[in-house]
């Protein structure tokens, strides 16, 4: 139980000093629901709103694929230096995004989805280069279930 508090302490202390400890004081636009359900649908189709916050659940096969795509949005996150929360369990995780500085969604939020979205979902075997990403059939390797 101490782990859990001192966990969540540490998580709002963060997000106290959060992103504002690096940029400036200036307000950022935020999006109504029914914008950011429209950008949704047109830029993002597997992400919905829901209490405040774009989600996605990324289905995977097993924990190897799970810690791979949590591995992979800790990247992306910490290079945009724009952090979501996420939720993870043995063939699924959840990654939620809302601007805490801005007390919305803005674009910080969408370009951060759609960079996770672009890397996660890839699948070199299907573009047609010469990498032939993870074998389909075999279990072994599968990591991601993915949504075509």
């Amino acid at each position: 139980m101490r782990m859990i508090a001192a966990a969540e302490a540490a998580r709002n202390w963060l997000l106290t000093i959060g992103e504002s400890a690096v940029t400036d004081d200036k307000k950022e636009r935020t999006y109504s629901d029914e914008e950011v359900e429209a950008r949704l649908k047109s830029e993002l189709p597997h992400w919905r709103l829901e209490d405040g916050w774009i989600r996605r659940k990324y289905k995977t096969h097993s924990w190897k694929g799970t810690l791979m795509v949590i591995n992979t949005v800790g990247h992306l996150a910490e290079a945009a230096w724009h952090h979501p929360d996420i939720t993870a369990s043995y063939a699924w995780v959840e990654v939620r995004l809302k601007n805490h500085n801005a007390r919305g969604i803005t674009d910080k939020d969408f370009e951060l989805a759609k960079k996770i979205e672009e890397v996660v979902s890839w699948q070199p075997g299907k573009a047609g280069g010469a990498l032939e990403g993870t074998p389909e059939k075999d279990p072994r390797f599968a990591y991601l279930k993915y949504e075509d």
